[in-house]
């Protein structure tokens, strides 16, 4: 195959079809021509010819396969990324000429760190879905680089986290909303509650931890915290990004978790876990709400973003109003 740069209209010249971006979400998911071909009622046959042609077409392979299935190179996960994203607004544009039609106001996909999930987003969506019943509303509790990931590649119309480095934030409208404030929890029967006085890292640190893997926000906020104390790392460690798994562990065994502490108060009552007695009060940087600046929203999702944004500007109001705000300020 011989490379080429690519003209404007390239995709013309291609021939490229809507076919084709289907294929490439579909071997993105499955990784296996056989099983892809299958989900889209295509032979393999044909499925093989369809992106053998397109390649030939293009002067490159997107592809590298082997026995046990196939696997995109740099070129193809480019391909399957701009694809999503066109399917995904295809979709949209369905959803949306629907609701036009039967006057309903569409599907909305957003996401959101843990602290806001609880304090901005399930308020929100539950006034939201009495005033507007039909509207579709799906929400995913991820870290801020999955969110960006996802609002990056058109899977989500908004998030609300914290913009990784590596994105240029130029391409995002974004609005600060506070900061995330932590706090660990353990179970109610952990005998570091048994002390009877605020703790210490120096307390904390040969217990047993369910912590985010290395070189995520709230690991980093954790080992900072150890060393400004000058106390000894966490050192028996189990690693999981899932608060799911975290409050399992912690409800089985005596080990100890950092939760946002808007979270934690909401299981902390209810459950087996309790927030433990730390003697200061800790937190990450602020997140905000973002949303990619050349993609328009959709009118149900600037209905939910309207609403998340009413929500944050009330809450920032009620804080600064708060007693401790205003001895604070004085």
């Amino acid at each position: 195959m011989t490379p080429q740069r690519f003209p404007p209209n390239w995709f013309q010249k291609a021939r490229l079809k809507l076919r084709h971006l289907q294929l490439f979400a579909a071997l993105d998911e499955h990784r296996n021509l056989h099983r892809a071909a299958a989900s889209l009622n295509m032979s393999q046959p044909a499925a093989s010819k369809l992106l053998g042609d397109l390649e030939e077409t293009l002067g490159i392979e997107l592809f590298d396969r082997h026995g046990r299935g196939i696997e995109p190179n740099w070129y193809g996960s480019l391909m399957i990324r701009h694809a999503r994203m066109i399917l995904s607004e295809l979709q949209e544009t369905g959803e949306e000429l629907n609701a036009l039609l039967a006057g309903h106001s569409g599907r909305v996909s957003i996401g959101t760190v843990m602290a806001p999930a609880v304090e901005l987003v399930v308020p929100v969506i539950s006034s939201l879905t009495r005033d507007h019943p039909n509207l579709k509303v799906a929400v995913a509790v991820e870290t801020s680089d999955v969110l960006a990931d996802r609002v990056h590649q058109g899977v989500m119309d908004f998030a609300i986290g914290r913009l990784p480095g590596h994105y240029d934030p130029t391409a995002f409208e974004y609005q600060e909303i506070s900061s995330e404030e932590l706090c660990f929890i353990c179970h109610d029967t952990n005998p570091l509650l048994r002390l009877g006085r605020p703790l210490t890292a120096a307390d904390l640190s040969d217990a047993t931890w369910i912590l985010q893997p290395v070189g995520t926000l709230l690991r980093d906020r954790v080992e900072a915290l150890f060393r400004a104390e000058g106390a000894r790392l966490p050192h028996k460690v189990i690693e999981s990004a899932s608060p799911v798994i975290s409050m399992a562990m912690v409800a089985e065994t005596e080990s100890i978790t950092v939760f946002a502490r808007a979270l934690a108060q909401v299981f902390s009552p209810s459950g087996c876990c309790a927030i433990m007695p730390f003697h200061k009060r800790f937190s990450v940087e602020p997140y905000g709400i973002f949303w990619l600046k050349d993609r328009p929203l959709s009118p149900g999702a600037r209905t939910v973003l309207s609403a998340v944004r009413a929500a944050s500007e009330l809450k920032m109001r009620l804080v600064a109003a708060s007693p401790a705000a205003t001895a604070a300020a004085q």
